[in-house]
Order: C-alpha cells, then sequence, then structure tokens
C-alpha cells in the first residue's frame, strides 16, 4: 500500500487513518485543515469521528497519481460498507491543509 504513497504527508494520512490513531490523523493536517465529502464542506472534527475512527475505517489504495496527492481508494468503515472513493490533497508545509473525497 504505502509505496504507492509517493507524498510523505499523504502517506502519513492514510497510514493514520488505517490505525485508527486519532492522534496521528490530526498531526498530518494543518491546524486550520478543511474537507469536504461529496462536494459537501464537513465539520472535520465531527466527519473523521464519524466516517473514520467510531466506523473502524480504512483506506486501501488502488491507484495514486504521478505526484501523490490524489488516490483512488476502496474506503470501508462499519457504517456504510465498502466503496470506491476518490482523495484529493491540498499539502501545505508537509501537512495536509485541505482534502476532499466522494464516490468514484
Amino acid at each position: 500500500m504505502n509505496a504507492q504513497l509517493t507524498n510523505p504527508a499523504v502517506a502519513a494520512f492514510v497510514t493514520a487513518v488505517n490505525a485508527g490513531d486519532r492522534d496521528a490523523f490530526f498531526a498530518a493536517l494543518t491546524p486550520d485543515a478543511t474537507m469536504s465529502d461529496d462536494g459537501t464542506d464537513r465539520d472535520l472534527n465531527n466527519w473523521a469521528e464519524k466516517e473514520i475512527f467510531s466506523s473502524n475505517g480504512r483506506m486501501d489504495i488502488e491507484s495514486a497519481s504521478p505526484d501523490g496527492l490524489t488516490l483512488t481508494v476502496n474506503y470501508t468503515n462499519s457504517t456504510w460498507g465498502s466503496m470506491r472513493t476518490r482523495w484529493a490533497f491540498t499539502v501545505t508545509d508537509g501537512k495536509i491543509s485541505r482534502f476532499e473525497t466522494g464516490q468514484a
């Protein structure tokens, strides 16, 4: 999985999600990070709790763009099951300042 992840900030994000590690997840983000899900901006803390941590979210990387900032992922959690998703990341000073996800 991490062999395809060429951007260190994105790799840290994916590793934290897959480990269910809240501290590492938020450490991979800038303090003012934002996100959207299916084109709608969401509260990052609430979204992460619901979609990742309390539902055992897991990212299995299908493909990554050459710059490592866009991923196609088989995302699985106990709420929604498994779905093919696209993730796009903006990295600022080595941390993720925004990510956008949605069905691929």
